[in-house]
């Protein structure tokens, strides 16, 4: 059994016409990069990762990838401004979203909502809401490219489930022979 994903709190959208939740893309499966501009490991793995999802996937309905620049230090030289400076300069063209600053907390709001450790941070949301992967550190592409496939064909072959609602007390069931 997985957990739902909490919503994400996001303050500024980069590539996207109009503001993204969660909620909105049910039915997708969908593959959250958490990672900050000045973190070496995002910037040499993670984000060419998500661009190349994103250019992989971006043709289909059934598989979203959002960034979310989730800053928890160096405040004052990740700002917006820095990070869509940063998006154009790395040619980044799926949606990323900008993690809700805490009051008084140096953790962001979303950051704080999944439990992340660091960045970067890989998350794999199903279709039904339910997170089935929560990465720290770098992720195989071949592992992300399995799982990510296992459950889009999943989904063209089995039900899952429609909405949170078809999932009991925070949960959702892994439908019948899905080893994850």
């Amino acid at each position: 059994m997985t957990a739902i994903a909490p919503e994400l709190a996001v303050s500024q959208w980069f590539n996207s016409p109009r503001p993204l939740s969660l909620a909105a893309l049910r039915g997708k499966v969908i593959v959250l990069h958490a990672f900050q501009m000045l973190c070496p490991g995002c910037v040499a793995h993670a984000l060419p990762q998500a661009e190349r999802l994103h250019r992989l996937f971006n043709h289909r309905s059934d598989v979203a990838v959002v960034g979310l620049h989730t800053v928890f230090e160096h405040h004052a030289a990740m700002t917006p401004v820095s990070l869509e400076a940063f998006i154009h300069e790395y040619r980044l063209t799926f949606p990323i979203g900008v993690d809700e600053a805490s009051n008084g907390n140096p953790i962001p709001v979303t950051m704080r909502r999944f439990g992340m450790r660091g960045t970067p941070t890989t998350i794999i949301i199903d279709q039904a809401g339910c997170i089935v992967e929560h990465a720290f550190g770098k992720v195989d592409d071949l592992a992300l490219g399995v799982l990510i496939g296992s459950l889009t064909a999943r989904a063209a072959t089995s039900k899952v489930p429609e909405s949170a609602a078809d999932c009991a007390d925070g949960v959702c069931p892994a439908p019948a022979g899905n080893a994850a």
